[in-house]
């Protein structure tokens, strides 16, 4: 293969890749190998914990916003007086959100006293509502998908 230019090799597909393909990769100036299903072990399969901790009532957080951007696991932690919070989703029209998953979950500081709605953006929806999506207990998740017009809840748990 060496003596090929990148545009001439073969293009992969689902059909002439089995995951014991070597790939090289380049760490510390250092070119190492990695097969193609270790890559997807190591690095396509993890979801990364963002943590939003809830101190003052009221507050809205835009999940936009560069801290959230990129997050794909928001994990809601409350630490402030009882009462709600407003979480928004990001535009669902924005070309960079086509496709984006987000994970909401609570951890064991919730209650029934403590909630946080997850919100579309104005004049867009959450599974075709307007209506705000309600975490309020320990332990609660969302998953939402966008299609690049609106978000869908694709799982909940309660």
């Amino acid at each position: 293969m060496a003596d090929k230019k990148i545009s001439q090799l073969t293009a992969v597909t689902a059909a002439n890749i089995d995951g014991t393909e070597d790939m090289p990769i380049v760490h510390s100036s250092t070119t190492k190998k990695i097969t193609t299903e270790e890559l997807q072990y190591y690095f396509v399969n993890r979801l990364e914990p963002t943590t939003l901790t809830v101190s003052v009532a009221g507050g809205t957080v835009d999940l936009d916003d560069s801290t959230y951007d990129e997050a794909e696991l928001v994990v809601l932690s409350w630490s402030g007086a009882s009462g709600a919070m407003e979480l928004t989703l990001p535009d669902a029209t924005a070309t960079k959100n086509l496709n984006k998953v987000k994970r909401i979950i609570s951890d064991s500081t919730f209650s029934t006293s403590t909630h946080a709605d997850l919100t579309p953006v104005s004049g867009q929806t959450l599974d075709g509502s307007t209506d705000a999506y309600r975490i309020n207990k320990a332990y609660e998740g969302i998953m939402v998908w966008c299609n690049g017009t609106e978000w869908f809840i694709i799982q909940a748990k309660a």
